[in-house]
């Protein structure tokens, strides 16, 4: 007996041992896999955000031409990029000017600023101190710009991080569009994939869940890129047409602003206040009624897009997108509400198993 229990308790251990031997082994494949792909997990996410997204683009043009999927994925791809670089294009130019201007009417050689009234130094707490600067200012401006500058060069090297990195960004989401173009066509296959992967981890809900991360990445694409993009487009129409300086600096921050969710109210109040002190009358009516409708848009055509297909609350929706880009960028702007509205179904059914189980209790 106690041999019987021995042999047991031998196989026992080399049974454990292959296991955590094999176990190590797979670990270290998926951390080397990891290694190697974590450069390109951006480019790859954005691949796959695009391909869903402009996946119903994709159908329609393939429909057009006759069931021709692969020149449909060429011109879908094309199509999409001419997008992207098109307002991209005039978008980096226009700052560019607009930092170049900026630059010329600060040059330090030209630049006159007035006397400081005696009043300033009556404001609470940084009143005597700003008299001083102000004061210097006016007399030397190399001075004071020569005091300022120390301050200024941590400010100087974050936005050349910032600048820096939203090239790196655009090159990234074209590289993006241009594998997603890729995966039109084997689309249906690798839904099937993924579908039978999602059922080996969620056997009854697996399918339902694949289709939720699909429904959710084509909310978020149409309600909330789609509609910061068509603010920044109206919004950026109308500056140009007003002649307002920095005109591309200024639609670039709507843009921004919408996509974080803050809203391009912050970027155009103050225009429209502005036309009321530099335009006249007439135009500053026109020019304040355009403004307060594009900035007003986005209240009208989210809550619309957003609910459309998703079972998910519109608040979580919004937690993940706003959670999901403060967490990890813009990248995050689709994760987010794809991971709340997973974890929402999967709670939502395990209350409602729960829930099931206990009626079945009562009745038996």
């Amino acid at each position: 007996m106690n041999q019987h229990y021995q042999l047991e308790g031998d196989r026992f251990s080399q049974t454990f041992t292959d296991l955590a031997i094999r176990l190590a082994l797979l670990a270290l494949f998926i951390y080397l896999s990891l290694t190697l792909v974590r450069p390109f997990i951006s480019v790859i996410i954005w691949s796959i955000v695009v391909a869903v997204a402009l996946y119903p683009v994709f159908e329609w043009v393939a429909g057009m031409l006759g069931g021709r999927r692969r020149i449909a994925a060429a011109v879908t791809t094309i199509f999409s990029l001419l997008v992207v670089l098109g307002p991209a294009t005039w978008l980096v130019l226009g700052v560019i000017e607009s930092i170049r201007l900026l630059l010329e009417q600060l040059d330090a050689s030209t630049l006159a600023l007035p006397q400081p009234a005696e009043s300033v130094k009556d404001w609470p707490i940084v009143g005597e101190r700003m008299f001083q600067f102000w004061d210097l200012a006016a007399t030397n401006i190399k001075a004071a710009a020569a005091k300022v500058t120390p301050h200024l060069r941590p400010i100087g090297g974050t936005l050349l991080h910032v600048a820096a990195g939203a090239g790196a960004g655009t090159l990234k989401f074209l590289a993006a569009v241009v594998i997603a173009g890729f995966l039109f066509v084997p689309g249906p296959a690798l839904v099937r994939g993924l579908v039978s992967f999602a059922r080996r981890i969620a056997a009854e809900r697996g399918e339902k869940f694949v289709k939720l991360a699909g429904t959710t990445i084509r909310t978020v694409a149409q309600g909330v890129l789609g509609i910061s993009a068509l603010q920044a487009l109206l919004a950026g129409f109308g500056l140009m047409i007003a002649d307002v300086p920095a005109a591309s600096l200024l639609t670039t921050a709507v843009l921004i602003l919408g996509i974080v969710q803050i809203g391009p109210a912050l970027v155009l109040l103050p225009l429209v206040l502005w036309s009321w002190a530099a335009m006249d009358t007439g135009p500053a009516v026109l020019f304040t009624i355009y403004m307060l409708c594009v900035s007003a848009l986005d209240n009208i055509l989210k809550p619309l897009i957003m609910r459309r297909g998703l079972t998910t609350p519109t608040l979580v929706v919004l937690i993940g997108l706003i959670g999901g880009t403060l967490s990890y960028g813009v990248t995050g702007l689709f994760l987010g509400p794809i991971v709340l509205s997973v974890l929402w179904e999967l709670g939502a059914a395990w209350i409602s198993g729960s829930g099931a189980e206990q009626r079945a209790t009562v009745v038996s």
